[in-house]
């Protein structure tokens, strides 16, 4: 079975758990729809192809992480679109969670998709109990605080933003996390991968920042300019697009280097660099090759 195969069946499971009363209505409608709007699922991938690249020897809680992770991702983007912070109408070029259920019921998806990642890894590890402890544990340093994106989304809200911090915080903890938790799943050691992540997160930010300022709405599925309309720091504002663009090579290469020597490296790296191409706005694609 492929990876967003895995994927996908992962979270149908996951949501049919969520919603299998199918009451309270709203929020159940709320929930399916920040989860199957679209999406890359990136992070879901990145975790099935480090377990895959490590042997995959417990696919059931490589899946299980793979899900908890996309699933704090889409209930990250349900809380950062709401008016409190980005205010945004558009997610994945429909309706964002606010815009179509509401404001209240937009807290109360993330609050309950944060949640349903959790209850999925203790369900699904039922087979591999050794394994509950940490994964959840890779998930929760991956969102909460100290370094995680809920400190990521906290850094908007002070005066003084450092920019790499706040980059390491929002965006490449997931992608550190779900390197970290696809080794563990296949009883690897965490540490060699967790570089690989920390390098792919950095170069996803930057192309996020870069897609901000140079990319189209139906291109990238949400608004343009936000980071300027809501003053947040912006790599590619500070810096300019062509010292960005030689950025984003320079960290897709380091990420594409930190892979690990094992018999799946070939296969990762090849999805490290086309999901570096796929990131580039389409009128600087030529600048990019």
């Amino acid at each position: 079975m492929d990876l967003m195969n895995r994927i996908n069946r992962g979270l149908e499971k996951a949501i049919a758990h969520a919603t299998s009363t199918t009451q309270p209505p709203t929020i159940c409608a709320a929930v399916k729809h920040a989860v199957f709007s679209g999406g890359a699922r990136i992070r879901p991938r990145l975790t099935l192809a480090v377990a895959s690249a490590c042997g995959d020897t417990n696919p059931e809680a490589a899946d299980a992480a793979a899900v908890a992770f996309e699933l704090m991702h889409c209930a990250s983007l349900v809380h950062d679109d709401m008016p409190c912070f980005d205010n945004a109408g558009m997610r994945r070029g429909v309706p964002s969670i606010h815009a179509k259920f509401g404001e209240p019921i937009a807290l109360l998806t993330g609050d309950a998709l944060i949640v349903l990642a959790m209850e999925t890894i203790a369900r699904e590890c039922a087979l591999t109990p050794a394994l509950t402890s940490p994964l959840i544990a890779i998930v929760s340093r991956a969102v909460g605080t100290p370094h995680g994106i809920v400190a990521g989304q906290a850094w908007e809200i002070e005066d003084d933003i450092p920019l790499t911090e706040y980059h390491r915080a929002k965006t490449a903890s997931l992608f550190t996390g779900a390197c970290a938790a696809g080794a563990v799943s296949a009883g690897h050691d965490p540490q060699k991968w967790m570089s690989v992540g920390a390098a792919l997160g950095a170069a996803y930010q930057v192309a996020d920042d870069l897609r901000d300022i140079a990319g189209t709405a139906d291109e990238i599925g949400k608004p343009c300019g936000q980071d300027a309309a809501n003053h947040k720091p912006n790599y590619a504002e500070q810096n300019g697009v062509e010292a960005t663009l030689i950025r984003l090579k320079t960290l897709v290469g380091n990420a594409v280097d930190s892979v690990p020597e094992c018999p799946g490296a070939p296969m990762l790296r090849q999805m490290i660099e086309g999901e570096a191409i796929r990131l580039v706005p389409k009128k600087l694609a030529s600048f990019a090759a």
